[in-house]
């Protein structure tokens, strides 16, 4: 059973569409959870690790949809067995592989029926990053509450 106990892992086979599915189902969570860096991180090291034996490999950049700093920003189009990702560009990059301009909005990823949980264990399983790996968020010094002080007319604070 996996940590939340609510069933079992499944399909934890490292076959490259199980992967794929895996990355495709972190990108998504990550997009919208309060602290994604392991998600990221979890993605960036698979896509790394498939284009480095074979299993995946770069197609070209398209214009990012929400540059950070700048006008323009590129990406990296990488093709995962059925699946599409997006990744931060290398300085080879910009030299070795075609620019497809603005992305195409009709071209969808399939569908994935993997839970969060599986797909991160199945990712940490095949980078070897774990939970704890992780940097703890930032330290923010939470101010704990305290009763105001309220003295009498006249009197002065210390």
């Amino acid at each position: 059973m996996n940590r939340d106990q609510k069933g079992p892992l499944i399909n934890l086979n490292l076959t490259i569409d199980n992967l794929a599915q895996a990355v495709f189902i972190v990108n998504r969570h990550a997009k919208t959870a309060p602290n994604p860096k392991l998600l990221y991180k979890l993605k960036q090291e698979t896509l790394k690790k498939l284009i480095d034996e074979g299993k995946a490999k770069k197609v070209g950049l398209h214009f990012s949809e929400n540059p950070r700093n700048s006008q323009q920003q590129s990406d990296v189009l990488v093709e995962c067995g059925r699946y599409t990702f997006h990744m931060p560009p290398t300085k080879t990059d910009f030299l070795n592989l075609p620019h497809f301009g603005k992305l195409d909005e009709r071209v969808r990823n399939p569908k994935a029926t993997l839970s969060l949980n599986s797909a991160k264990a199945l990712l940490q399983l095949y980078t070897g990053i774990s939970d704890l790996e992780q940097m703890p968020p930032k330290n923010k010094k939470s101010k704990t509450y305290q009763k105001p002080i309220f003295k009498k007319l006249g009197e002065r604070y210390s």
